[in-house]
């Protein structure tokens, strides 16, 4: 592990496959560079579909590098799992942030910000930004 502090990503989604696919994804896409703490949340422990306030608690932690968490999640229940967690004040590390993003391209760009040492601000705001990328 690099003592360099950057903002770790977690990736909440309601599949395991889906989670891991989009982190392989986003990792893949930042490139060479520095290698951004990535870690997918998905689904339950026992391998079904939904969330797991545990698994996304051990990803949050497992991506803590001092520099703030950056929390994206797919759909609803994902969104109340972290609000709920967040709500807690002790189940994730200090600097988890909900972020309001696209999950797929709002991932890319987080972990792309992430990945030139930005702020957790700086990640959010990208991520945010990518609610605006057209596709026509």
């Amino acid at each position: 592990m690099s003592d360099e502090k950057l903002v770790g990503i977690v990736l909440v989604s309601h599949s395991a496959e889906v989670a891991a696919s989009v982190a392989e994804l986003a990792k893949g896409l930042a490139g060479g560079g520095t290698v951004v703490p990535v870690a997918p949340a998905g689904g339950t422990e026992g391998g079904g579909l939904g969330t797991s306030a545990e698994l996304i608690s051990a990803a949050a932690a497992s991506v803590d590098r001092g520099a703030g968490v950056a929390v994206l999640t797919d759909l609803g229940s994902a969104v109340l799992t972290v609000k709920a967690l967040l709500a807690e004040g002790d189940e994730l590390p200090d600097g988890t942030r909900l972020v309001d993003a696209p999950f797929v391209e709002g991932a890319v760009a987080a972990v792309v910000t992430a990945a030139t040492g930005a702020d957790l601000a700086a990640v959010e705001a990208a991520a945010v930004e990518a609610y605006t990328y057209r596709k026509v």
